[in-house]
């Protein structure tokens, strides 16, 4: 885990091996979620980049009996 500092302009920088592994970009768009207390940064995919990301996922999860 890396630590970032807020500046006083609220911005951070998303550090280079972060960038890097998400592929990141000059002028990429993220989606900033806040969730259960925390910041969520999601990058802005086009939709043709999602084909197949599901692959291999594991499905054998316990679910509520209404939810089936």
């Amino acid at each position: 885990m890396q630590t970032v500092t807020v500046s006083p302009k609220y911005q951070v920088v998303i550090p280079k091996k972060i960038r890097e592994i998400l592929q990141l970009k000059p002028g990429h768009k993220m989606r900033v979620i806040e969730y259960d207390g925390r910041i969520e940064l999601i990058p802005d995919r086009d939709i043709t980049e999602l084909r197949g990301f599901l692959k291999g996922i594991n499905t054998d999860i316990h679910r509520e009996k209404d939810r089936l």
